[in-house]
This record gives C-alpha cells, sequence and structure tokens, in this order.
C-alpha cells in the first residue's frame, strides 16, 4: 500500500486545507514536494477546475485550483522520483489529442511519471462557460478514455469512436510509458464501472469508507471484476485529515482499515501550520505507514 500526497497549496477547500496554505508561496510548494519526493511518497495530486462559479464560495480560498499541467511541469523540474495524478482532470472538457499531447510532453519531460487521473465533471456552469454539452458527458469521457489509450504513447495515433475520430496526424512529443495509468475518479457506481471496463486504477472521492465498501460489494455481486486480467488500483482518501504526530495510533487504525478494504494507495492530506511543519509530518507519517 503506496502512499500519495494532496498536495498542499494547489487547491483551497476550507475545512481541509490548512490555514496557512492560503498564503502560501511556490516555493513553499516545491520544498513540499522534495519532501515527499525524498521520503518516497508515491505520487502528488492537482485537480482540475477552469472557473469556479462565484455562489458556490463560501469561505476565503474556495475557488483556487492551479492547472495541473503548469504545476507539474514546474515540479518536475525540481523533483527525481515521485508522480503526478490529475486527480482529476474533467476528460470532456478536452479533446483526446490536447491531452495526448500536452500531457504527453509532461511525461516525457518528467522521466515518465504521469498518471493520468479523469472524470466526467459536475459543474454545470462550468460546462456552460466553456461551451460543452453536459448531457451526454459520461458517454464523452468513455470515449475519450479509449481515444487516450491508441493516442498518449502513439507519435501516429488512430482512432474512430463514437465522439472522436482521428487518422493520418502525428502527435510528437508523447508519452515515453508504454501504459500511461489512467485512475477514474467519481462518486457513484458507473464511475467503479468505468473504472473496471476502461481504466487502471478506481480513485473515488467524498465517500466514506462504508460508501466504498459497499460499491465494491456491488460490483463483486455482478461479477464486474472478473473480466480484468490486471488488478485494478483502489485509490482511496484518507479523508478529512491526518495528524501522525499529534495522533499516531489513529493514524496508524485509519491507514489498517483503508488497507483491509483493499486500497493499494491512499491519497493523504495532513494536519500542519507551516512548511517545516508539514514536511515534519509527512516524515512522521512514514514512520507510521511503516509500524502499520
Amino acid at each position: 500500500m503506496r502512499l500519495g500526497l494532496v498536495t498542499p497549496v494547489v487547491t483551497h477547500n476550507p475545512g481541509l486545507n490548512n490555514p496557512w496554505e492560503l498564503h502560501a508561496t511556490s516555493d513553499d510548494l516545491a520544498a513540499i514536494a522534495q519532501g515527499a519526493d525524498r521520503l518516497g511518497y508515491h505520487h502528488l495530486t492537482c485537480s482540475e477546475h477552469v472557473a469556479y462559479p462565484r455562489e458556490r464560495v463560501v469561505a476565503p480560498g474556495m475557488g483556487r485550483y492551479w492547472d495541473p499541467l503548469a504545476t507539474f511541469g514546474f515540479l518536475a523540474a525540481c523533483t527525481e522520483r515521485i508522480r503526478f495524478a490529475t486527480h482529476v482532470l474533467v476528460l470532456p472538457y478536452h479533446h483526446p489529442l490536447a491531452v495526448a499531447k500536452r500531457y504527453g510532453t509532461l511525461d516525457r519531460l518528467s522521466g515518465g511519471r504521469l498518471i493520468l487521473g479523469v472524470g466526467v465533471g459536475h459543474l454545470e456552469r462550468e460546462f456552460e462557460l466553456l461551451g460543452v454539452p453536459f448531457d451526454d458527458r459520461g458517454a464523452r469521457t468513455d470515449d475519450a478514455i479509449r481515444a487516450l489509450r491508441a493516442a498518449l504513447s502513439c507519435r501516429e495515433p488512430v482512432y474512430s469512436g463514437s465522439h472522436y475520430r482521428f487518422d493520418g496526424m502525428i502527435v510528437d512529443p508523447h508519452a515515453i510509458q508504454p501504459r500511461v495509468p489512467i485512475w477514474v475518479g467519481g462518486r457513484t457506481f458507473r464511475s467503479l464501472r468505468r473504472a473496471v471496463e476502461l481504466g487502471d486504477g478506481w480513485a473515488p472521492y467524498g465517500l466514506s469508507r462504508a460508501e466504498v465498501a459497499a460499491l465494491l460489494a456491488r460490483g463483486r455481486d455482478r461479477g464486474l471484476f472478473e473480466p480484468r486480467v490486471e488488478p485494478l488500483e483502489l485509490v482511496l482518501y484518507a479523508e478529512p485529515r491526518v495528524d501522525p504526530s499529534g495522533e499516531p495510533d489513529a493514524v496508524a487504525a485509519t491507514l489498517g482499515a483503508y488497507r483491509d478494504l483493499g486500497a493499494t494507495v491512499i491519497n493523504v492530506r495532513v494536519v500542519h501550520h507551516s512548511r517545516a511543519h508539514c514536511l515534519e509530518q509527512l516524515e512522521t507519517l512514514c514512520a507510521v505507514a511503516t509500524d502499520t
């Protein structure tokens, strides 16, 4: 079971983020990323919203979403091993070849460290702003994932699907990983089915352990996992935050509960009050996880 870090600073959701992050800098971000890299964390996350509805903002900082591509390009230059997981890229906002080119370039620049987390999106006003249809976003996401399979690691991709078709075009550079991992986000059984059928991992968010367990049990009862050849990564969030220095036993119990649920990767947020405290907490969390 590996630990991924829900990257501080790059998003801000009161109740989840620590207050000091609201005024943190890119230097703080780089130092935390380098610390996580040194400590052996599996990946950093960064999620996407182009624009956030003003009426949903109920506290300072809400609506902050650093762009994943720019953020990961910056962090790739100052780290060596840690991977970069878009969690999630709202796939209907983009043409698959645009994703293949931009994130394929990131994969090349980072030495093959991309994990492409994708989702269907849920903010209808954002879809309207971007001129993207909202109602068929699920079907377009499915077709886009299939198109990305054909395009991410190929110089001359060919694909013909329900929403996207391309042939006779060169996409260069492209990803250097022969198969870029695709993690599917979401909160529904449909997202789990999409992950099993089209992805390499399921990365739900906003669900309790009981809700995740119920969806997994539903999938097993329906034989959902039986056709898969490769195991499905189960990427779960230890919500809302963990405090490894202040509550090591509770954190160990939380990690153990997610492991018992079948998690292969756990995304964590840690309680911290400064850059230095964050780095201390990340180091302590590694020790707690090792002993769990």
